[in-house]
């Protein structure tokens, strides 16, 4: 197969979607799956809560199994949430539901995204801790030929099921770009630095989010709050890391604070 896609004179990679990540995952590597609206926000709002999230790429009887396989609770749509089961895919509700040590978060598109990986380190990336994610992978040795960053942006699906470019996951994976890079991390592919150049010069990221196709759908089904949390630029630390098949936070190293697995 010709390798004219691999981008691999290039140590910061950029795709889209579960296929561009199945194409380019890096043996050895790190991918980085940006879901800016709403599957990594969350997870980087569960993680800083100390719970560990298990991706799960369907929303079906399988997952009812899988949470229950993991003795954990599992996360139903944003308009499914109940007292009873509070947590959703929704970063505002996750905020506001009591806390839980073990979370199944279903998301086909992130999801699936992070099990394309193969071999590689995956990491949970987003507007919100873009700069933690981009100091911990330049900390890491990532970012080089020899040790390559790939980051996929998750993107939408039309009603047809094909990819719908997300101009939030854009700038998500912009900023991720952009952080590593400001560590040093490089050479940039040119997909990469039209990535970073796209949230570099956005000067109202928030604002282009709220106003972007994604933003009005959420807006307008009464999730504004979600939206608000999405676009908390640099607000966290945390950089959840696939881990034993959950997201926990290696920010601050093994051993620290929550009960985090060697990372």
């Amino acid at each position: 197969m010709s390798d004219w896609f691999l981008q691999r004179e290039h140590g910061v990679r950029f795709e889209w979607g579960p296929t561009g990540a199945r194409q380019l995952a890096p043996e050895g590597g790190c991918l980085v799956v940006v879901d800016v609206l709403s599957f990594t926000t969350s997870v980087t709002v569960a993680v800083e809560a100390g719970v560990r999230v298990y991706p799960y790429a369907w929303r079906d009887g399988t997952a009812v199994a899988f949470a229950r396989e993991k003795a954990a609770e599992l996360a139903v749509g944003r308009r499914a949430a109940t007292p009873q089961a509070p947590w959703s895919l929704s970063p505002a509700a996750l905020r506001r539901a009591p806390y839980t040590p073990r979370l199944v978060l279903p998301s086909p598109n992130g999801s699936a995204i992070a099990a394309a990986a193969g071999g590689s380190t995956v990491v949970a990336g987003s507007l919100r801790n873009a700069g933690a994610v981009g100091r911990w992978l330049a900390r890491q040795g990532y970012g080089s030929v020899d040790r390559p960053v790939l980051v996929i942006a998750a993107g939408e699906r039309w009603p047809d099921g094909s990819l719908r470019p997300a101009l939030e996951d854009l700038l998500g994976a912009g900023a991720v770009i952009a952080a590593l890079a400001a560590q040093g991390g490089g050479p940039l592919s040119p997909e990469a630095t039209a990535a970073r150049a796209c949230f570099v010069g956005t000067a109202d990221v928030a604002g282009a989010v709220a106003a972007c196709s994604s933003g009005l759908e959420l807006v307008r089904r009464g999730f504004t709050d979600d939206v608000a949390i999405a676009t908390e630029l640099d607000a966290s630390t945390v950089v959840p890391v696939l881990t034993g098949g959950a997201f926990t936070d290696c920010a601050a190293g093994p051993g620290e604070g929550f009960d985090r697995p060697p990372c």
